[in-house]
């Protein structure tokens, strides 16, 4: 019987020629990713079970992007705690302005195509995007990791979703997912690996791949997985070897359902509140009035889709009354995108151009709403609370669509 991509990297970090669905083994971890709402939490853990070293001081990466800047009094507590944690073990890899947690962990290098990789957030699935198997944890699992430096897992199921031909005009691969997950339902994949094929994904950039990882999990998927290609390669800085090639599922692979769809067929679409699985085409919502526009998060904060954003207003301006925030998930990001002219562009269109993070995507800081407010977001969550008060309604959207809304003042398609 052939393998499905997770059962490949799981078989090959645990030295065996093969496993199964539903197995429970232990894995080796590769990496681990603490984000700074978590981190006083895994201190106090990792101490009561009673670690005095983390087996790997290298393999831990700690970032603080949720609550950077503080907006709170008792955030620079978690700052204070994770600062003493890393003097103390000597962790080498501590990003304290850099950006967001999910981009970069693959941006900055510190996972490859086929590492097995934990993180503190569920979002983690985002760097199956360049063929990792990674997935969220709760604190107690990673204090676990970060004395042993192993994890027990149970081998997820495969859902195989193949998409063939090109994307219309104004679709994006946020549209995709957003549809897909629409398909699947929020429960629809859970403790599920997807695994993404087909002419579309190929000719995909690495960022439209993390978009499409990242939301894996609003459908309850463990992980979702891309084969690492020459684009993978160039993105990661090195050279594929042989395992890393032949991740890709095998012709007899047991997969427990399979979805197929044709790229023509995909339309801009919006998450609707309050469901991530509440899909309807743009065309259903058009002329629905809004306060604000959302463009960044780890979902869709990436240079493309800052680019994206800046070529629907090219020549435009915000319409009035209208808010436009847009926030690049890495200062590399930032970067770029004042290099290329984005930033420029959406500046003189009207937007507030903020410091990477994830404070507006988490309800912290940086734009959040109050009761009747309505906003289009480019994120992954659309839950009540989560960009403000519990009465504001969000509408996800991809970054073309979104930057189409912010000009129009209403709910509109960017094509």
């Amino acid at each position: 019987m052939g393998q499905t991509v997770v059962e490949k990297i799981i078989a090959h970090n645990i030295g065996r020629d093969s496993v199964k669905a539903g197995e429970i083994v232990t894995v080796q971890v590769d990496r681990v990713m603490m984000d700074d709402i978590m981190i006083p939490f895994i201190v106090d853990k990792f101490k009561e079970m009673g670690f005095r070293k983390v087996w790997d001081p290298d393999k831990a990466v700690l970032i603080y992007d949720h609550f950077l800047p503080a907006s709170q009094v008792d955030d620079t507590r978690h700052f204070r705690i994770g600062d003493a944690f890393a003097r103390e073990q000597g962790l080498t890899r501590v990003h304290r302005t850099d950006g967001i947690c999910h981009q970069l962990m693959t941006e900055a290098g510190h996972v490859k195509p086929g590492n097995v990789v934990f993180g503190t957030d569920s979002h983690t699935t985002t760097y199956g995007c360049v063929g990792a198997f990674s997935t969220g944890i709760g604190y107690t699992e990673m204090a676990a990791i970060l004395g042993t430096g192993t994890l027990w897992v149970k081998v997820p199921e495969t859902i195989h979703i193949n998409i063939e031909g090109t994307l219309p005009k104004g679709v994006m691969s946020k549209d995709i997912i957003l549809r897909i997950i629409g398909d699947l339902r929020a429960d629809g994949a859970t403790y599920c690996a997807l695994e993404f094929t087909g002419s579309t994904v190929e000719n995909m950039s690495v960022a439209s791949r993390m978009t499409m990882s990242n939301m894996a999990i609003e459908a309850g998927a463990k992980c979702a997985l891309f084969t690492p290609d020459e684009k993978t390669a160039e993105y990661c800085q090195i050279q594929l070897d042989d395992f890393q090639k032949n991740l890709k599922g095998d012709p007899d692979a047991s997969y427990i359902r399979t979805l197929e769809y044709k790229a023509e067929d995909f339309v801009p679409v919006m998450a609707c509140p309050s469901q991530v699985d509440k899909i309807r085409d743009v065309s259903e919502l058009e002329g629905t009035a809004i306060d604000q526009v959302f463009i960044g998060s780890c979902t869709n904060g990436r240079l493309e889709d800052i680019q994206a954003a800046a070529a629907v207003l090219k020549g435009k301006k915000v319409a009035p009354f209208v808010k436009l925030i847009v926030t690049p998930a890495s200062r590399k990001v930032y970067e770029d995108a004042l290099a290329c002219g984005a930033f420029r562009t959406l500046a003189e269109a009207g937007a507030i151009i903020t410091h990477p993070g994830c404070g507006l995507c988490c309800g912290r800081a940086g734009g959040i709403l109050s009761d009747g407010e309505r906003v289009v977001a480019t994120n992954n969550r659309n839950f009540l609370g989560r960009m403000g008060t519990s009465k504001v309604e969000i509408y996800l959207a991809s970054p073309a669509t979104a930057a189409a809304c912010a000009a129009a003042g209403k709910i509109v398609a960017a094509i």
